[in-house]
């Protein structure tokens, strides 16, 4: 599967963004999604995912309540809604997917397939 992020930009404190996150291939739907961030400077972390079936999210908890995932595998197409933007949100976000129902883990290296991020940035 590739994929390719979008909707990335500037927002002040507090504002809302919503990143998109589209897919190519016939077997999306059989692919476990995950968002991850990079901040400069820092490694790769874990934001949320999203089950095969969008029956089952989980999310770091420096982003849970703000964040929302979800996913329309018709459209093949994943969302990160977020809300309640903070300064720290600020980094380059990256839509991730591995096949399976369910994450094997919530590590950068349990996904395989990467899109090429997009920049959020967060003003205070």
């Amino acid at each position: 599967v590739q994929l390719q992020a979008s909707g990335g930009g500037l927002v002040q404190a507090g504002g809302s963004l919503r990143l998109s996150c589209a897919a190519s291939g016939r077997t999306f739907s059989r692919y476990v999604m995950g968002w991850f961030r990079q901040a400069p400077g820092m490694e790769r972390e874990f934001v949320g995912v999203i089950s095969w079936n969008g029956g089952n999210t989980y999310y770091a908890d420096s982003v849970r309540g703000r964040f929302t995932i979800s996913r329309d595998n018709a459209k093949k197409m994943v969302y990160l809604q977020m809300n309640s933007l903070k300064p720290e949100d600020a980094a380059v976000y990256y839509c991730a997917a591995e096949p399976g129902e369910r994450p094997r883990g919530l590590s950068s290296r349990d996904f395989g397939s990467w899109g090429q991020g997009t920049l959020v940035t967060v003003s205070s």
